[in-house]
């Protein structure tokens, strides 16, 4: 029994003493001291934080290994610990990295004692470290170019103190078609320098296992474009890939390492071969009769100057007789260059038809042209914006293809813009900066009104006619009108409710002006027929266009209900708004109810009983008199046939005596 006790003892002494050790390990233990921001450390006589945000490093890779993991010499360490802390280390966990990075050049560098080499933790971070695909990572696809960049760029300290000629590689490949896809599209899939250079076993090009060596880097670009091949063909330049038996050139002998662009060379495989035939006035289909002629002159003057013939008719190949015979009822895919254009276009109305096979369906060659196309900006183009109107007047122009099976009631689409102000701007004045037929409903994403992600749906017109009137999109947007301010299940006026969707005119013109109240009075009903009962009303009615209407008092596109200290009709500001007509207006003036009615006894009961009162006056006194009149005429009658009897006779006695 003795010994079972001091047994029991000795086990809970042990179990006590190895409960201590371990929990000296525990991550929390840790976080006591380094969870406080006011905890700093000392070394070589500076002062650094030793702070680790807990939330943010349990949310990390790293999330659910202890602190010793890292730190494996502080294993089995007592609190508080020493403060000659080696660094952490990574090849525990990751051997095959560890290896490959110290065979690396910044493993090299490391080891010379070189004092600008990179650590694990200058790429990766310290205690925040996420996977590569979180856009929180420090090494993310799209952060990649600036965290190598913060070296390997010019005039950095990498170059300078050791002499490194880099020849701008960040700036060049900014401006490369893979930084260009990173940066600025946000195609993660573009090329990166990880992507070339690998992540961790950097070597230098002479180093036959370098991914950038010259035997390798084939291979490297393969990763991405797999059939490198079949698009090069055999001839570049007209002249053989294969110079000598078995060898040919790299990859960056044609496309410059951190230059790339789409075409390196001027003049690529079909250009010669393509224009024995094609240069030809005479050459025509035997399809359809249609000129096969195509002007290199003026094709090497088009937007597609640099672009050669097989990158847009593709599939040759020059092993046939001609070469295009396989592509006679192959059409050119524009979408391998302009993808987004293409998906834009898929999903517009104009693609919807193409996909249906729809023979009146445009497509990229009848707005653009095919072999001489211009930019936008240049005056010959079909798409300068002179132009435009022409253009999609030739589908949408009354009787034309597109204005037949349009099923809508608005009509004399392209003479109304004509006659609008944004045509005669266009058209008339030569003011290319006003809106087209693109500006509104977009280049290549035509969506009817009724899609909700038309440029052209109510709820986006205000955003789309703001494009030009940005002011006016800012008002109107804070205005009772908008729908980021009234929440409504009603229908709530947009721009082209009140000013038209193609026949916009001034809004000083008479016309504008008379027909605005019609425009109010669709949604406001009752309170335009007040309006009609009032002066301003019944004076405008008559076609005189300068007195006070709708706007005038409520304001255009800022309406904004009356207790708005903003609003034109508020206590504060209706005395001013009553002086832009009436200059010597008071605060009694403003206090004319603008649209009091005798209709209403609800709302204007003192009015109501007062016209209905001094109407039943009228109309009573006129009934009276009525009825007197009506009920003396009989006497009255009588007494004028007396009257002339009485005459009568008279008029006889005189006789006689004569």
């Amino acid at each position: 029994m003795l010994k079972l006790k001091i047994f029991t003892v000795f086990a809970g002494l042990l179990f006590l003493l190895l409960n201590i050790e371990t929990a000296a390990q525990d991550k929390s233990d840790c976080l006591m001291c380094h969870g406080d921001k006011s905890q700093y450390g000392e070394r070589n006589g500076k002062k650094f934080s030793v702070f680790v945000d807990e939330k943010k490093f349990n949310s990390s890779v790293h999330g659910k290994i202890d602190c010793i993991g890292c730190h494996v010499d502080l294993k089995g360490s007592d609190f508080p610990h020493t403060d000659k802390v080696q660094k952490a280390t990574c090849g525990g966990c990751h051997k095959d990295i560890q290896k490959m990075y110290d065979e690396s050049l910044h493993g090299q560098a490391i080891r010379k004692g070189d004092n600008l080499a990179p650590y694990c933790k200058d790429c990766h971070g310290n205690h925040e470290i996420f996977p590569v695909k979180d856009p929180q990572s420090s090494v993310y696809p799209m952060k990649i170019p600036m965290l190598c960049g913060k070296c390997h760029r010019e005039g950095s300290p990498v170059q300078i103190q050791r002499h490194i000629p880099q020849d701008s590689i960040l700036e060049n490949y900014t401006e490369s078609i893979h930084g260009e896809g990173l940066l600025k599209k946000g195609l993660l899939v573009a090329a990166s320098c990880v992507s070339c250079h690998s992540s961790h076993h950097i070597l230098p090009h002479t180093d036959p296992r370098s991914t950038i060596s010259r035997n390798n880097i084939a291979h490297t670009c393969a990763a991405c474009h797999v059939g490198i091949e079949q698009v090069h063909r055999r001839i570049i330049k007209g002249q053989l890939w294969e110079k000598e038996a078995h060898v040919l050139p790299a990859c960056v002998d044609c496309h410059q390492p951190h230059k790339i662009r789409k075409v390196f060379y001027d003049q690529g495989f079909a250009d010669k071969e393509c224009l024995t035939c094609h240069e030809r006035k005479n050459i025509k289909s035997s399809v359809d009769g249609r000129s096969l002629f195509v002007d290199y002159a003026k094709m090497k003057e088009s937007m597609h100057a640099k672009i050669t013939c097989s990158q847009c008719h593709t599939g040759v190949n020059p092993s046939k007789m001609r070469p295009c015979e396989n592509l006679s009822n192959k059409k050119v895919d524009c979408t391998s260059c302009h993808s987004q254009v293409g998906s834009d276009y898929q999903r517009s109305i104009h693609g919807k038809l193409f996909a249906k096979k729809d023979p009146n369906a445009p497509i990229c060659s009848e707005c653009h042209g095919t072999h001489e196309i211009l930019g936008k900006k240049d005056p010959n183009s079909p798409i300068f914006a002179t132009n435009i109107p022409v253009l999609c007047g030739n589908c949408h122009r009354e009787g034309e293809k597109a204005a037949a099976r349009k099923h809508s009631s608005e009509k004399n689409i392209i003479t109304n813009y004509s006659e609008s102000i944004h045509g005669r701007g266009l058209l008339k004045s030569g003011l290319t900066v006003t809106a087209t037929c693109t500006s509104c409903h977009t280049a290549h994403k035509e969506l009817p009104h009724t899609d909700p992600e038309s440029s052209v749906n109510p709820k986006n017109v205000a955003s789309t006619c703001g494009a030009c009137h940005h002011g006016i999109q800012e008002q109107f947007e804070k205005s009772v009108h908008s729908a980021f301010v009234t929440k409504t299940d009603k229908k709530l006026p947009s721009c082209n409710d009140c000013h038209t969707a193609h026949g916009i005119n001034r809004t000083d013109t008479e016309g504008f002006r008379l027909k605005i109240m019609d425009q109010c009075g669709k949604c406001h009903e009752v309170i335009a027929k007040t309006y009609f009962d009032t002066y301003h009303g019944k004076v405008s009615q008559l076609g005189y266009s300068k007195t006070a209407k709708c706007y005038d008092c409520h304001g255009s596109h800022d309406i904004l209900p009356v207790s708005n200290p903003a609003s034109h009709l508020n206590r504060k500001n209706v005395v001013k708004t009553c002086q832009k007509c009436h200059t010597n207006a008071n605060k009694q003036f403003a206090g004319y109810f603008t649209h009091a009615t005798h209709h209403d006894p609800a709302k204007y009961p003192l009015l109501f009983w007062t016209f209905y009162g001094m109407t039943g006056l009228l109309v009573g006194t006129f009934v009276i008199a009525g009825i007197h009149t009506l009920l003396w005429l009989p006497r009255s009658l009588q007494w004028r046939r007396r009257l002339k009897k009485k005459q009568s006779s008279k008029d006889e006695k005189e006789n006689s005596k004569e």
